[in-house]
């Protein structure tokens, strides 16, 4: 392992500098990212709760983010190919 102190020498003060607010800043989102998923666990619990089958919400959240043309493309082509090996 080389010496961390010529590692260190590599980069310059201004870009020493500029690694750790990088790192510090995805450090910060990471954990704004995790207190989404708390948050978004959370609203899938109450829904579970009242009654909604939350693996169908996940669906309908991923389609909705989807091109609509796009979406019809692959469902013709989902229909297609149950339909061409007797699924449907």
């Amino acid at each position: 392992m080389a010496d961390d102190s010529a590692s260190v020498d590599v980069l310059n003060g201004a870009a020493q500098t500029r690694l750790r607010t990088i790192i510090e800043r995805v450090e910060r989102l990471e954990e704004d990212k995790a207190a989404v998923m708390n948050d978004m666990k959370e609203v899938f619990a109450e829904a579970k709760g009242e009654g909604f089958d939350v693996k169908i919400l996940r669906k309908i959240v991923r389609l909705r983010k989807q091109d609509r043309a796009k979406r019809l493309e692959e469902e013709a082509l989902i229909d297609l190919y149950l339909s061409a090996i007797g699924g449907l």
